[in-house]
């Protein structure tokens, strides 16, 4: 069993990062951000947001452990805290209450005045604490090696880079798949997370129980 979580493949670290994230749910809230935006400057503003979540997820990607130990926090316990707060996410996908609090963050900008790349596109919405967690625990999982974080790093860039699409794409996405579809599309996404969320859960109650042995 320890042998099969120390190489996670992956797909599921992209299936992690992809659900956790949630590009499919940004992309309306991307158009709520950036209603009555010139596209020119829509596309400057998904780029912008893109790329600091990224930076800001490889950060804590390669350091994130550090801080962790630099803390007194042990591993097993941030996979544990870290798979509750994954399962928390989970329960607000399936129950809507993640759309809803993503719009109050988005009802907050004044489109004319404020740029929402940084706030709340970067963070908390792309780079938020279920996506910091799942990076830290996925770039663990490498055990020191750097091919294979480094790896974790290029699957989470692809799955900011979906984002990316699917933002450019937003206006024609909910057109297609209208509000129902995404409601859809969500509710299968949250069950998918539930799922890792507990395994992340027994892998952290796993590592305790050797650290005990």
């Amino acid at each position: 069993m320890a042998d099969l979580i120390d190489t996670l493949p992956l797909i599921w670290a992209f299936a992690t990062l992809f659900v956790v994230i949630d590009p499919i749910g940004l992309a309306p809230i991307f158009v709520a951000l950036t209603q009555g935006v010139e596209p020119q400057k829509r596309k400057a503003i998904g780029v912008r947001a893109c790329i600091i979540a990224f930076v800001v997820l490889a950060l804590f990607g390669f350091f994130g452990e550090s801080v962790l130990g630099f803390a007194g926090i042990s591993m097993p316990a941030f996979q544990i805290a870290g798979g509750a707060l994954l399962f928390l996410t989970a329960l607000e996908m399936l129950f809507e209450l993640r759309a809803k609090r993503r719009s109050s963050k988005g009802d907050e900008i004044d489109d004319d005045d404020r740029d929402p790349s940084v706030f709340p596109l970067a963070t908390p919405l792309i780079a938020g604490p279920g996506a910091i967690a799942s990076v830290i625990l996925l770039t663990n999982e490498a055990q020191g090696n750097l091919l294979q974080q480094i790896s974790v790093i290029l699957v989470m860039g692809a799955v900011v880079f979906t984002a990316f699409i699917l933002f450019m794409l937003a206006g024609l996405m909910e057109r297609a798949l209208g509000q129902t579809g995404i409601l859809v599309v969500s509710r299968v996404l949250g069950m998918l997370l539930a799922a890792l969320a507990v395994q992340f859960i027994l892998n952290g109650l796993l590592g305790f129980s050797a650290t005990l042995g």
